[in-house]
């Protein structure tokens, strides 16, 4: 009996962690699906502002349909891309953070998952936001390109 109240209790706590509204501001339902060269994203926009990947509430959103290889759709995004002169990246998932609702998950709750970016003559690593859950138009963050063919 006291571990069915204690499994209930872990169940109101953990639901109380995420609000009932998302906090997400460019999540696109109709955003096309990305198509695929060697390996990587074809992406032909680039962000109009600074916040795209850099905010968690406007991550890029690489929709992926299970988590079976969660990390595919991050790792093809990322390969597309190159430093600010074009440098090779190099990236690692760092954490992750930021819950909020999600249809598209079977426990309602969708997580961030965070990035650190580097390249050869850069001090300071970035780190970008993404999202697995839902679906938006891929773009260039700001302050990077993309890789040359």
């Amino acid at each position: 009996m006291k571990s069915r109240f204690v499994l209930i209790a872990l169940a109101f706590m953990a639901a109380s962690c995420v609000s009932t509204k998302s906090t997400l501001k460019n999540v696109d339902d109709n955003a096309p699906a990305p198509q695929l060269k060697d390996g990587a994203f074809v992406i032909t926009q680039t962000a109009p502002d600074n916040q795209y990947g850099y905010d968690p509430d406007y991550p890029i959103n690489v929709f992926y349909l299970n988590t079976k290889d969660d990390k595919i759709n991050q790792q093809r995004f990322l390969n597309a891309l190159a430093g600010p002169n074009g440098e090779h990246l190099v990236y690692n998932k760092v954490e992750t953070c930021c819950p909020f609702p999600t249809k598209r998950n079977s426990m309602g709750v969708g997580l961030l998952d965070i990035y650190q970016i580097t390249w050869q003559g850069n001090p300071t690593p970035i780190r970008l936001y993404f999202n697995i859950h839902e679906k938006g138009a891929l773009m260039v963050p700001v302050g990077l390109t993309l890789k040359k063919p």
